[in-house]
């Protein structure tokens, strides 16, 4: 065995009596134990929230958006969306008008967002698993239906079996003087409610409708709209795919993934980790002042074994790695465990639970966790910093007691 870890191991676990050094050096542990611990439980929720808005996002959002660089809404002809169909790992085109509009069922009124889309869109089955009550129905034997996020059902209080009294939707006309008591100043469409959806509350003001009604209601031409939806085929390179569909679609469009579409979200995600990881990581500095101040007493008390040391013919190097393992056996012993604690923390979360959102509107029960290697290695690199920035001058201190 390597001599300066031996007699490292030997001050740490030889010690006839607990001393105050030794009470010093198990609360550095504890200290770092608990705070690596934090580190990988906090990370690993805030990764789970991460992987969280992606489900959420992808029960309702398409795989890439092609939307217009300037303006709300571009001419999708014929051609171009030919041209999209034929791209290789397309699965679905679906072209969608939305607007801001106004609701009105019986005698309650909501805006609410409408957004109008193909025929096709309802293959995508995204929303099957959010259906809460009656069905995914846009059109049938002429006739046109609503399908309606759970926030407008509860503004309006609608009732998808009662198919007697419509949902009324109202859009301004352009030109027309802005006005409640100007009958024409808005374009109506009436549907029926075939369904209600819950995702998250950031889609409760939504309501699908078919495209023809929104185009007419909104007044736009009929190869108009304001982007087009791609559904990717499984397994297709989304990376690749965006690069395909941009050169297709030309300078004037933007295709955009899921990603890109919430991307300030994610930001916003990204440097909140980052700056709970800075004030753990703090913490656990904290922590390991102790580990400095226990070699420090731990150098002073160990003088005469340094010297008889220094006498048998050990070098400077020896001694400062003696000292240097003593600190890393502190800290990777705390490190270690709050590493194992952190990780069954995760795992037990994930399967079981413990700790609930407590939030009744919430889509899960309990707060989500994914563990991600790369946060381990970092915690694990922290570690080693930490502990090599303090043990090094105690250390240092030693090598430099040689008479």
């Amino acid at each position: 065995m390597n001599l300066p870890v031996w007699i490292a191991r030997r001050y740490f676990f030889s010690r006839r009596k607990r001393s105050f050094i030794s009470w010093l050096s198990t609360l550095s542990m504890l200290g770092v134990g608990v705070g690596t611990m934090a580190l990988v439980v906090v990370l690993s929720v805030f990764n789970g929230m991460e992987e969280l808005n992606r489900q959420i996002f992808k029960t309702f959002e398409a795989d890439m958006t092609i939307s217009p660089k300037e303006g709300k809404r571009f001419l999708a002809s014929p051609a171009l969306l030919t041209k999209l169909r034929q791209t290789p790992g397309v699965h679905l085109l679906t072209s969608v008008a939305q607007d801001n509009a106004l609701a009105r069922y019986g005698n309650g009124t909501t805006v609410i967002k409408l957004k109008g889309v193909d025929d096709n869109y309802l293959q995508r089955q995204q929303l099957d698993s959010a259906l809460l009550e009656g069905k995914l129905l846009l059109r049938r034997d002429k006739v046109n239906y609503a399908i309606v996020a759970e926030g407008v059902r509860s503004d309006l209080s609608i009732s998808s079996i009662d198919i007697l009294t419509p949902l009324e939707i109202l859009y301004p006309q352009s030109g027309q003087t802005l006005s409640v008591l100007n009958p024409d100043a808005f374009n109506r469409q009436a549907l029926t409610v075939s369904g209600v959806f819950f995702i998250e509350s950031r889609y409760d003001n939504f309501v699908l409708a078919p495209l023809n009604v929104a185009r007419e209601l909104f007044g736009y031409k009929p190869d108009e709209v304001t982007s087009l939806e791609v559904q990717l085929q499984p397994g297709t390179n989304e990376i690749a795919a965006q690069k395909t569909l941009q050169d297709v679609v030309g300078e004037n469009l933007l295709v955009k993934s899921r990603d890109d579409l919430n991307v300030d979200l994610y930001r916003a995600i990204y440097i909140e980790k980052l700056f709970v990881a800075l004030t753990l990581s703090f913490i656990i500095l904290v922590a390991s002042i102790n580990i400095f101040f226990s070699l420090s007493m731990l150098v002073i008390e160990k003088k005469s074994d340094i010297q008889i040391l220094y006498a048998l013919g050990a070098t400077r190097k020896m001694v400062r790695w003696i000292f240097l393992t003593e600190g890393a056996i502190i800290a990777l012993t705390g490190a270690f465990a709050g590493l194992v604690l952190g990780i069954g923390l995760c795992v037990a979360q994930k399967e079981y639970g413990l700790v609930g959102m407590g939030m009744v509107s919430s889509i899960i029960d309990a707060y989500p966790v994914r563990l991600d290697i790369r946060d381990i290695v970092m915690t694990t690199v922290l570690i080693i910093f930490i502990t090599v920035l303090t043990s090094w001058f105690p250390a240092q201190r030693a090598a430099n007691s040689q008479q």
